[in-house]
């Protein structure tokens, strides 16, 4: 028995550190792209076999973290996701300003590379995971269970909205601060994202308010900041748009470790299938979101894409407060004990 458990932990991390592996030595090859077709299918796979880690890696958090500490724990990951996106833009906004955007995305993966490594010599193995045969019709059954708890079914569209706004503000506004009457280049836009690094007091403190008030009050909360954040960004002087990221990115980061522990917590049952389908619905968040926004920013400019991430931003707002109905007729209203 005690061989099975150490034959599983070990598959745990396999799986996470393949998915780091293979996503990397994509991103390098991605800068040997001859053409635009060849790039947008090694970003593509890219974000295929990078899909892998989140999954299984807010899984491993639910399964291996006591209850108590969970809020703090998911914070803490979450950091990482601030650290990432700062690295990004940064480094690759650099580097292509001084050396064009194929040693940008080299960089990137030889950074990812060196953190893969890193990854697989520190992470312990899972304890706590028990395994299932892969049966096609039970899987589509539990997620269609998922999609049937409305308490889910409102956090992962709280995901959706979230990073779609998210996306849509930090792709266009870099087209903004290059343009007049700013007029800053590339390089100097790309470290202005360093504000991204709020996301990673943003996330632990979020964590301890968690753990003190509950999740309802403190999503209301930082879903007020976002929104704060968006208005902002409507004025014209830089200052205010800076500050407008900062509190976006704060309110952003907050909201979503709370959306995606809380996942967790809700499916009593096949975690990790649910957290997938929250990644999944996110992610899908990017790719409208950046997508939408760029139909909005061509048609209307910023104050119209702004509008758009305002509307996202009150829908997140209307959806809470569905979950919060939902919470309250399962008279699971929650503790201090519950909101850990």
């Amino acid at each position: 028995m005690r061989t099975i458990k150490s034959d599983l932990s070990i598959l745990i991390r396999t799986v996470m550190v393949y998915s780091m592996l293979v996503a990397s030595l994509l991103c390098v090859l991605t800068a040997f792209s001859p053409n635009f077709h060849l790039l947008l299918v090694f970003r593509t796979l890219v974000g295929i076999t990078l899909a892998g880690l989140p999954s299984v890696a807010m899984a491993y958090l639910g399964e291996e973290i006591e209850p108590k500490s969970l809020g703090s724990a998911m914070g803490l990951y979450i950091i990482g996701n601030a650290i990432g996106a700062v690295a990004g833009r940064v480094i690759s906004g650099t580097l292509s300003d001084f050396f064009g955007w194929h040693i940008a995305i080299a960089g990137i993966g030889i950074i990812s590379l060196v953190a893969t490594l890193i990854f697989w010599y520190s992470l312990p193995p899972s304890q706590n995971f028990n395994s299932r045969k892969l049966e096609i019709g039970k899987l589509g059954k539990s997620l269609v269970d998922h999609l049937k708890d409305p308490g889910l079914v409102c956090l992962y569209g709280m995901g959706f909205l979230l990073l779609s706004s998210n996306v849509a503000l930090f792709n266009y506004i870099g087209y903004v601060l290059t343009a007049k009457p700013y007029s800053l280049s590339q390089a100097v836009v790309s470290w202005i994202f360093i504000i991204l690094i709020i996301g990673m007091f943003s996330s632990v403190l979020t964590g301890k308010m968690v753990d003190r008030h509950g999740k309802q009050k403190i999503l209301i909360l930082n879903l007020i900041i976002t929104l704060t954040g968006v208005c902002l960004t409507l004025e014209p002087h830089l200052l205010s748009k800076i500050i407008g990221l900062g509190l976006f990115t704060f309110g952003f980061f907050g909201g979503h470790s709370i959306a995606s522990s809380w996942v967790g917590q809700r499916a009593l049952k096949n975690k990790a299938q649910a957290s997938s389908l929250y990644l999944f619905l996110y992610y899908t968040g990017s790719s409208v979101g950046g997508t939408i926004g760029g139909v909005f920013w061509s048609t209307f400019g910023w104050n119209g894409l702004s509008g758009m991430i305002l509307g996202f931003l009150i829908i997140a707002f209307i959806l809470t407060a569905c979950l919060s109905k939902v919470v309250l007729k399962a008279n699971q209203v929650p503790t201090v004990e519950e909101s850990c």
